[in-house]
């Protein structure tokens, strides 16, 4: 076990010890005046039953982080352990909607079809939290499917696995 003060020096450290707790991955989705803008996200969260309240945060270091901050509608698009690929459309340089089958709902947010979960959104509040905005969205409509989610874990990514139970000794 290892101890450290989480400041500038040890960035790396605290970044990797982060890493430890699994998170899933989304896909963040807006509308723009330039047409619809999409981030992989793996900062989401529930926040509230009732109500219905989800967060998330981008960060301030991405030039479209005013876009998604105070954007009054937005999608969180939950990938399934099979969509990596939609993961890496959203990352920086990804090719985003591009020939990508989407569908806009009616308050003009792109939706991605066939995801493991969708949470539609309008936003509550936005709060600075250091580098990074929390947004807050409430609920409006659920989209739930089946399946596995992606998850990302000290630097992989993967899927939820149930590991095999251990062969029994049928002998004794």
């Amino acid at each position: 076990m290892t101890s450290f003060v989480p400041d500038h020096a040890n960035a790396r450290a605290f970044r990797d010890a982060l890493g430890s707790f699994a998170t899933g991955v989304t896909v963040v989705t807006i509308p723009t005046a330039t047409g619809p803008e999409g981030v992989t996200a793996n900062s989401f969260a529930s926040l509230s039953l009732a109500p219905p309240l989800v967060l998330w945060s981008p960060g301030k270091f991405s030039r479209r982080h005013d876009l998604f901050a105070r954007a009054p509608h937005f999608s969180v698009h939950v990938l399934k352990e099979t969509q990596k690929h939609l993961a890496d459309r959203f990352t920086r340089g990804g090719t985003q909607f591009l020939d990508l089958a989407h569908q806009i709902d009616e308050y003009g947010v792109p939706v991605i079809p066939d995801v493991l979960t969708r949470f539609d959104c309008e936003l509550e509040a936005a709060h600075d939290a250091g580098d990074h905005t929390l947004v807050v969205g409430k609920v409006l409509r659920v989209e739930a499917g089946e399946g596995q989610p992606l998850v990302f874990a000290q630097g992989q990514w993967g899927g939820h696995r149930t590991p095999a139970p251990p062969d029994r000794d049928q002998s004794a």
